[in-house]
């Protein structure tokens, strides 16, 4: 890979690095646990879905099979196959650690967002990113998640359910 024009003197070639984006929404359903970024939360109400409806997760998994140029979840794992029926999110980002070591790819980082007005997430980030690194195997300090609300506004707002956003960024972590 040649360097660009602008690169700093000596800089030599850069890294081959994707980036990958992936958005999910999950309504509240009674009768079923809340889990997200592989940790069950303490809420009267679960996501609706065919697997754990781990919203988290599945933005995740988006993300890292966008930035593999390998389709989107619901290709990989349709949802009304029932294999994947009640399918935990850590098998899915188990699944994604085994595409990126079989691809030649390291998982540089990821960021991601996570939009609910309840339950409070603040004090389950931390064992969310220390369990989703885990699955991915990474460090936790590769994993950022944040929590918003939507200010009463849209399906969140009113409570409805919850989205979640992420974005990886993939370098080649050796020429295969």
């Amino acid at each position: 890979m040649a360097r660009p024009a602008d690169a700093p003197a000596g800089a030599g070639p850069l890294p081959e690095m994707r980036v990958g984006l992936g958005t999910d929404v999950h309504a509240f359903a009674p009768g079923r646990p809340l889990w997200l970024g592989c940790v069950q939360g303490p809420h009267t109400l679960g996501l609706a879905g065919h697997s754990d409806a781990d919203v988290l997760v599945h933005a995740v998994v988006d993300a890292i099979l966008g930035a593999l140029g390998l389709r989107d979840i619901g290709f990989h794992y349709p949802p009304g196959d029932p294999q994947w029926a009640g399918c935990p999110g850590s098998r899915f980002l188990g699944d994604m650690r085994r595409l990126l070591t079989e691809g030649g790819w390291a998982l540089v980082n990821l960021d991601c967002v996570v939009m609910a007005e309840r339950p409070k997430l603040s004090p389950h980030i931390p064992e969310m990113v220390s369990r989703m690194a885990d699955c991915l195997g990474i460090a936790p300090g590769r994993v950022s998640v944040k929590a918003t609300t939507a200010e009463g506004l849209g399906f969140t707002g009113r409570e409805e359910g919850i989205l979640a956003q992420a974005v990886a960024l993939l370098t080649r972590s050796n020429r295969s």
